[in-house]
């Protein structure tokens, strides 16, 4: 079995503030870097996406070979489970596995940061969205001051037990316009969760898929529909809860962190 090297540690108030911080101002950087240099991140994150993650595989694949663990980033146990195994590519140039950095990659100034998915199992490379990260990162500040302000949270219609889509009136805001990572042709909504969690709603990606590839019948109820989105597409949903399927629908579920063993 492939030892995943990790900080296993209890996560403390503070450091859940760090971890979220980091990415906060890693997109807050990625959004100066846009308006800096435009045409240079387009024709960066413009680059076939399926090109470079064969490239990433490969080298992540010898790596492990080599040392027996995965080229991964440490990381805080409460990290939700498509954020959490970040590849360290400066790991993978140390062992003159990879040269020259992926264009689109958050390391050369891109908008999109590798991670691994299935780590125990077989481990495989997918791109995380830090567009749609960071967006749901200031909706949840939004959200968090709505609150302490109001003593309710912006809930709009209901979507299921514990959901409600996010009412951008209440927030005193306009929708953000975020285009899906599924299809560019649609923009997301966004759910709320009585917790006071925000997510994006990958429903309409996953009723997509599960009717292209004829799964209605085939599902089970408790299964974690956002893998059907991981294998047929080279993203992982984030951040986005987890979908079960409900009554020929596929409706988000509030499931509690688990540790990977």
């Amino acid at each position: 079995m492939v030892r995943v090297q990790r900080n296993r540690r209890k996560t403390t108030a503070g450091n859940f503030l760090r971890r979220w911080g980091v990415f906060v101002s890693l997109s807050c950087i990625l959004l100066l870097n846009g308006c800096l240099y435009p045409d240079e991140m387009r024709k960066q994150n413009n680059v076939n996406l399926q090109e470079y993650l064969p490239v990433v595989q490969q080298a992540v694949d010898v790596y492990r070979e080599k040392t027996g663990v995965l080229p991964i980033k440490n990381s805080e146990i409460e990290t939700p489970l498509y954020e959490k195994y970040v590849i360290d590519f400066q790991k993978l140039k140390e062992r003159g596995l990879m040269s020259t950095l992926p264009p689109n990659a958050f390391e050369s100034g891109g908008t999109y940061i590798y991670v691994l998915i299935h780590v125990e199992e077989k481990p495989e490379v997918r791109l995380m969205d830090l567009k749609g990260y960071q967006t749901v990162q200031e909706l949840q500040a939004n959200v968090e001051g709505y609150k302490t302000k109001n003593g309710k949270l912006p809930k709009g219609e209901p979507v299921s037990n514990g959901f409600h889509y996010l009412d951008f009136t209440q927030l005193g805001m306009k929708d953000p316009q975020l285009k899906s990572l599924f299809n560019r042709n649609q923009t997301v909504s966004f759910v709320l969760h009585d917790s006071g969690k925000v997510g994006i709603d990958i429903a309409p990606d996953l009723a997509k898929e599960i009717e292209k590839q004829q799964l209605a019948s085939k599902l089970e109820a408790k299964q974690d529909l956002r893998e059907i989105l991981i294998q047929s597409t080279p993203f992982v949903p984030v951040p986005s809860f987890s979908y079960h399927w409900e009554k020929g629908q596929p409706v988000p579920v509030l499931e509690p962190v688990q540790e990977t063993p």
